[in-house]
């Protein structure tokens, strides 16, 4: 390689590389490499003057470039001028504050990367060749690190052919999220919104999915979000309920005879966390209803009072149906005996007795046997069982009934009818809960609205209380779009059916 002679003197110059490969003792070499004019020597090449480390650049200005970096990975560009009046560098680094970011070249500007989003950073620089490294310079203005967002979370409740997506804004990167773009698994449309909340519509009933979405800022988009929960379009959030069956009546006694046996409640089944279905047993599971669909809700009636010498009759189930299916169902209360006939029917729970043989019988987790004949042999009867109790000996009480906070109100229902009495005795009470008493005279009828059992009715001339009709009780924190039946409404999603008829949601 030919060398170079300075402009000057005619000294040679050049880089380190590019010294004489034979050169004379005395001959001198300008290195532009290290910035010194050098002499030869029998001991090599030695620098005419002390040897200098560079001084310390100047002017430090930051840019930052946000642009579809991703989150967390920053970048900024850092410019700034060399200082003259020192040894000449060879390279230069930036290091960030916080955080000791830094990045190395031999010219400037120099990029750093890895910075933190949404953080603002100051910068230095120094400067080295071989002989040292410079102080370093005075500190860039702060500037602040920014980037395309986190990805954000996100949730799913179902609808009729679409679901409701929650989105969990995450850190916006330094920029505020203009725009999400939410897609389905199975694939349909991605669809994008400015809002945290949004309806995605088109798609199939009866399909599951899980959705996942990005967020958008001036930077660019995000990542995609973890996938959300599976949703069934065409399905609801699981709905709390409260069915209760019709009760049964009490008997009647005949000319002559001893007081007749109390009623049964209704059935009684509940899904409410905490509270209890009939028969002391645990809560059903929730129902889950399908958007679009229409429920037969079907009210069970009470039984008629009787009037002449017979057993009373049961009560009438209710239910909860969509079609053919079945969702919820109980049966109504069992009837109570007449004087000498033994055993009351079995139902929800079971209807008083008018001999020692035992109540009907309950239906397991909907109610309690019917108690047998009571405490004055031959003069008063068994109560019926209720929701909550029942099945004691010699009792003409009615059996207890359970409370409910399902509309927002304690309400205690389905006790079970007292039983009838002989004269110059007092009939059985009628279980809490709406229970109808027993009676020397007429018994009592069972409270409305309750399932609740009537009294059994004294002898000749007197009449049995009939049964409570029953209730059903829907709590779906939703509000429902059709309802025949006219349900009362006391609050937002909780509806109150009274009568036969029908909810679609």
């Amino acid at each position: 390689m030919a060398i170079r002679k300075s402009s000057v003197s005619g000294t040679p110059s050049g880089n380190t590389a590019n010294r004489p490969a034979n050169p004379a003792v005395g001959q001198t070499y300008f290195n532009g490499e290290l910035g010194i004019l050098e002499i030869y020597t029998s001991y090599g090449w030695f620098p005419t003057v002390a040897p200098q480390t560079p001084a310390a650049p100047n002017s430090v200005v930051a840019t930052n470039q946000g642009t579809s970096r991703a989150y967390n990975n920053g970048q900024a560009s850092v410019a700034f001028n060399v200082t003259n009046t020192a040894g000449t560098p060879s390279t230069f680094t930036v290091t960030s504050s916080p955080g000791s970011y830094t990045a190395t070249g031999s010219s400037s500007p120099l990029t750093v990367t890895g910075l933190q989003s949404s953080t603002q950073y100051t910068y230095t620089v120094t400067a080295a060749n071989a002989f040292g490294t410079s102080s370093a310079s005075s500190a860039s203005s702060g500037v602040v690190a920014t980037t395309v967002p986190q990805a954000p979370s996100v949730s799913a409740t179902a609808g009729a052919q679409s679901a409701t997506i929650t989105i969990t804004p995450n850190a916006n990167g330094g920029s505020s999220v203009t725009q999400y773009s939410i897609t389905s698994n199975p694939a349909t449309t991605t669809q994008t919104t400015a809002n945290t909340t949004y309806t995605f519509t088109g798609l199939t009933n009866g399909t599951a999915y899980t959705f996942t979405a990005t967020a958008t800022n001036a930077n660019g988009t995000s990542a995609a979000s973890s996938e959300s929960n599976s949703v069934t379009p065409g399905l609801l959030d699981p709905v709390d309920f409260l069915v209760i069956a019709g009760g049964g009546s009490g008997g009647r006694g005949g000319p002559g005879q001893a007081g007749a046996a109390g009623g049964g409640a209704g059935g009684y089944r509940t899904s409410v966390t905490g509270q209890l279905s009939g028969g002391n047993s645990s809560p059903m599971d929730k129902i889950v209803l399908q958007a679009g669909q229409t429920y037969t809700i079907t009210v069970g009636s009470g039984a008629p009072a009787q009037t002449s010498n017979s057993n009373g009759t049961q009560g009438s189930p209710s239910s909860i149906k969509l079609v053919d299916t079945t969702l919820v169902s109980c049966t109504g209360g069992g009837f109570g005996s007449k004087e000498s006939s033994g055993a009351g029917g079995s139902g929800g729970s079971g209807g008083g007795s008018t001999d020692n043989a035992g109540g009907g019988a309950g239906t397991v987790n909907e109610g309690f046997n019917g108690n047998n004949r009571g405490f004055n042999p031959g003069n008063n009867s068994g109560g019926g069982g209720g929701a909550g109790g029942g099945n004691q000996a010699n009792n003409s009480n009615g059996g207890a009934g359970i409370s409910s906070n399902i509309t927002g109100t304690n309400i205690t229902r389905a006790g079970g009818g007292g039983g009838g009495s002989y004269q110059g005795y007092s009939g059985g009470s009628g279980g809490s809960g709406g229970g109808g008493a027993g009676a020397v005279g007429n018994g009592t009828n069972g409270e409305i609205n309750t399932g609740s059992g009537g009294g059994g009715g004294g002898s000749a001339s007197s009449s049995s209380g009939g049964g409570g009709s029953g209730v059903i009780v829907i709590k779906a924190n939703k509000q429902a779009v059709a309802t025949t039946g006219s349900p009362s409404n006391p609050n937002t999603g909780i509806y109150i059916f009274n009568n036969t008829g029908s909810i679609t949601f």
